[in-house]
């Protein structure tokens, strides 16, 4: 439970449909609309091999999340989990691999935004998307659970459109279907951990334990549905675009979707897909500033960050210090780097998350059939980890590195 001395506790208004929309709201998110590219660059047929690799790492690690969220309902996730079950180190290193590598991706998605909505005031727009969500976060995590539920809506719709223009028309051929290796184990395994970052979206609802209603019954049930129905929509998504435009045509795109509604005959749709992946990348940042500061909450709590940030809203009941800061930090980043390219750390950040969350798992119970899970998630993880590109391995590997030292001087001090 939250730690004495730490301030108001968040007020828990979500039940199991709110939780599930969060969670949707950054897996059915602009991971979607761009990843399905580069994954098939790296599996070539092996594509849809990639995505169900994924999808079993993250059906563990959503298990694991679940379990550990039910025991220990606060705000923090995996930094409450590692920190209770491994250690103080252990779950510091989560958190500083979740606040530093998702802040990236907050700005990531704000560029995203503003490249699709206004390509030539792509960083302007940027900041305006980053203060407007902030302000909603700001008024309580029901504004947001509400704004989520009608952009989760928007997002669904449009992907279910592209999915009936693709498979619906004569340009699709279920021969280019056909599951291989083209790519070999190695791109496979590093389609499977770009993808993966598309369903790290569960991660939201644990963090939001703090404010989920009888989170022992809500968060178990909330997380695998919400990883379910990201799922389906994910298989059926890369079926229309693979049937459209082959392994090759989808690796060679630069906008997938986009490109497989044209090829498909209807390129009336494009605009709509642009809009679509516009609103996708609004929901994935206003789920990612929700989840970036909810973490930074439970890390100020124990010192680890500036205790400031572990202040309550007395009438919102939202950590507004945490969020304020989490805003500013992002709006900066957004508005004056393009980081777009340079996150790819931010994969192996998340991997590495959930690397401890199994870890911590594997420790609540010492029966073998109770460890299967937690052990195939972790070494999963790690697997997926370092089959990325040399480069985000390297990056990531430097920003946990820092974290480390970081932690060590503190200690000292």
């Amino acid at each position: 439970m939250t730690q004495a001395g730490s301030g108001a506790e968040l007020r828990r208004t979500l039940g199991v449909g709110d939780a599930v929309i969060v969670g949707l709201g950054t897996m059915v998110g602009a991971g979607i609309f761009a990843a399905l590219g580069p994954a098939a660059r790296a599996a070539g047929s092996g594509l849809l091999l990639g995505l169900g690799i994924a999808a079993v790492v993250a059906y563990c690690n959503a298990m694991s999340s679940a379990r550990l969220a039910a025991l220990y309902p606060e705000s923090g996730g995996t930094y409450v989990y590692g920190r209770e079950r491994l250690g103080e180190f252990w779950g510091y290193l989560a958190g500083w691999a979740f606040v530093v590598g998702k802040t990236a991706s907050c700005a990531a998605m704000a560029l995203t935004v503003g490249a699709y909505v206004w390509p030539g005031q792509a960083h302007a727009v940027a900041v305006a998307a980053v203060v407007a969500l902030t302000a909603v976060n700001y008024g309580g995590v029901q504004k947001s659970a509400w704004l989520t539920r009608a952009i989760v809506a928007v997002v669904l719709a449009v992907l279910a459109a592209v999915v009936v223009v693709c498979l619906g028309s004569g340009e699709a051929d279920a021969g280019r279907l056909d599951i291989g290796t083209s790519g070999g184990l190695g791109g496979v395994l590093q389609a499977a951990g770009l993808l993966f970052f598309a369903f790290a979206g569960y991660a939201r609802i644990a963090t939001l334990g703090e404010e989920v209603r009888d989170p022992a019954r809500t968060i178990p049930r909330a997380i695998p549905l919400a990883l379910g129905i990201a799922l389906v929509v994910y298989a059926a998504v890369a079926v229309a675009a693979l049937a459209v435009l082959g392994s090759g045509g989808l690796g060679r795109a630069s906008a997938p979707l986009a490109d497989a509604v044209r090829a498909a005959g209807v390129p009336g749709l494009v605009p709509v897909v642009r809009v679509g992946a516009a609103v996708a990348a609004l929901g994935s940042l206003l789920a990612l500033i929700l989840g970036v500061s909810r973490t930074t909450l439970a890390m100020a709590r124990d010192r680890h960050l500036p205790g400031a940030l572990a202040a309550v809203h007395p009438r919102f009941q939202v950590p507004h210090r945490a969020e304020l800061a989490v805003g500013a930090v992002v709006a900066v980043l957004a508005a004056t780097v393009d980081v777009r390219g340079a996150i790819g750390f931010s994969s192996f950040g998340v991997l590495a998350y959930y690397a401890v969350a199994n870890a911590s798992a594997w420790t609540l119970s010492s029966a073998p059939r109770s460890r299967v899970v937690p052990v195939v998630g972790l070494v999963g993880c790690a697997v997926l980890a370092f089959s990325l590109p040399s480069s985000s391995v390297a990056v990531g590997a430097v920003v946990l590195g820092v974290g480390a030292a970081v932690y060590g001087l503190r200690r000292r001090r």
